[in-house]
């Protein structure tokens, strides 16, 4: 398996201002999805990814969010596992992207 390879908030937010637009994967469950959306994101829950994979493009660029950037982790690993060929976590799930990017976004 490959190794995991992680991408900073910040270094996510300065992408997108680029203007580049990989995928964003939110694999949290609804509820927290409701309390505090990530922007831009595709939602597939965590325990519905491999039923949904088809839902995905394995060569798009891929990065995986969830609340503190442990089962985003589990998930990149996964993906690289299955085939995906550009996954990377979002180091310190949404937590980290509301304190350090967007501090409008709801913390929970």
């Amino acid at each position: 398996m490959a190794d995991l390879y992680e991408i900073t908030p910040a270094q996510l937010r300065a992408r997108l201002d680029r203007g580049e637009r990989p995928v964003i994967l939110d694999v949290r469950e609804p509820g927290e999805v409701a309390v505090a959306p990530f922007p831009g994101s595709v939602h597939i829950p965590m325990g519905e990814l491999s039923m949904r994979l088809s839902e995905l493009d394995p060569d798009a660029e891929t990065v995986v969010v969830c609340h503190h950037g442990i089962r985003s982790a589990q998930v990149a690993m996964y993906l690289t596992h299955v085939g995906f060929s550009r996954v990377l976590n979002l180091a310190g799930g949404a937590d980290a992207w509301a304190v350090t990017v967007d501090p409008g976004m709801r913390r929970y």
